[in-house]
C-alpha cells in the first residue's frame, strides 16, 4: 500500500459513513498485510505471498479465511461485488518486488504501478458503488501519482532494501548513479532529478483530480483527501529542497486536511 495514500486513508475514512468507512480499511488493511509479507517478512517471501494468493482462491471458492486482515477482506469483497483479480494484483507487485531491483523507463514503472496501486483505487470505487471505465480511468492517474510519489519519499529506504524505483533512464538524464541517491547531503544532480519526478507524479494527481466532480456525496471529499494528500506530499518534499536522503519530509495532518478541503472545492467549481 503506497505510503501517500495510506496516510490519507484514516482522513478519508472520516469522511464516510462506518459501513464505507470499514470497507476502506479492511482494503487498507489487505493491502498493509501483503506489503508487510514482500518487505519484511523472514524466510521465504515468495512462498509467503503465494500461501496469500491461495488464501484469496479460497475465499472466493466460499472457505474460510485464517488472517483476521483477510477475514475482514473477505467480507467487503463478497458485499460488493469485487473480483479476486485486484487482490492479486496486488499479490503480484509483492512478488515483483522480490526479484526486480529497478525499472528502465517511467512507463515501465507505471507498468508497476498498474499492479502496486490501481488496484487499491478500483476496490475502492467499487465500495462507493461508482466503477465506471471513466472513474476507473481517473482513479489509476491518482493511484499512480500517490504510488510514484511514495517512491520518490522512499527513495532512501528502498536503496537500502536493494531497490531503486527512480528509471534508469531518468539516472542517465541527470548524470546520477543508484549509489547517489543515498548521500548525505542530496547532490545538486539527485535534487534536479527529484524535481522532475516531483512534476511527473504531480501530473498524474492532476489527470486523476476530476474523479472528484464525477463522485457525488461523501465520497467526493474521500477521494479529494487522496488527491490532497498526495499534493501535500509533494509539496512537502519541495519545501525541503527536495532533499529525502534522511527520510520522507511529511506534511501535517492538519495540512492534509485543509488541502483536501480546497481540493474538493476547486475540483467542484472546475
Amino acid at each position: 500500500m503506497q505510503q501517500a495514500g495510506a496516510e490519507n486513508f484514516p482522513v478519508a475514512s472520516r469522511l464516510l459513513p462506518r459501513r464505507s468507512r470499514d470497507a476502506l480499511l479492511a482494503i487498507y488493511g489487505f493491502a498493509r498485510l501483503v506489503d508487510d509479507v514482500g518487505d519484511e517478512a523472514a524466510g521465504d517471501r515468495l512462498s509467503l505471498l503465494d500461501a496469500i494468493d491461495e488464501e484469496i482462491d479460497r475465499i472466493y471458492a466460499g472457505g474460510e479465511a485464517h488472517h483476521p486482515a483477510m477475514r475482514r477482506i473477505a467480507a467487503v469483497v463478497r458485499e460488493h461485488g469485487i473480483s479476486p483479480e485486484p487482490l492479486h494484483r496486488l499479490v503480484e507487485a509483492n512478488r515483483r518486488d522480490q526479484v526486480v531491483r529497478g525499472y528502465e523507463t517511467f512507463d515501465d514503472l507505471l507498468d508497476y504501478c498498474a499492479l502496486s496501486a490501481d488496484p487499491v483505487g478500483r476496490m475502492v470505487l467499487r465500495v462507493f458503488a461508482a466503477a465506471t471505465p471513466d472513474r476507473i480511468e481517473l482513479s489509476d492517474a491518482v493511484c499512480s501519482g500517490l504510488q510514484v510519489t511514495e517512491h520518490i519519499q522512499d527513495i532512501r529506504e528502498d536503496l537500502d532494501r536493494g531497490r531503486v524505483y527512480m528509471p534508469r533512464e531518468d539516472l542517465a538524464r541527470f548524470g546520477c548513479s543508484a549509489d547517489e541517491l543515498g548521500i548525505e547531503p542530496t547532490p545538486e544532480r539527485v535534487r534536479a532529478l527529484i524535481a522532475f519526478e516531483v512534476e511527473r507524479a504531480r501530473r498524474l494527481l492532476d489527470r486523476g483530480a476530476p474523479l472528484i466532480r464525477r463522485l457525488r456525496g461523501r465520497p467526493t471529499l474521500a477521494v479529494a483527501a487522496f488527491v490532497a494528500g498526495g499534493r501535500s506530499a509533494l509539496e512537502a518534499i519541495e519545501r525541503a529542497g527536495y532533499d529525502v536522503a534522511n527520510g520522507p519530509p511529511h506534511p501535517s495532518w492538519w495540512a492534509r486536511v485543509v488541502g483536501s478541503l480546497r481540493t474538493a472545492r476547486a475540483a467542484l467549481r472546475g
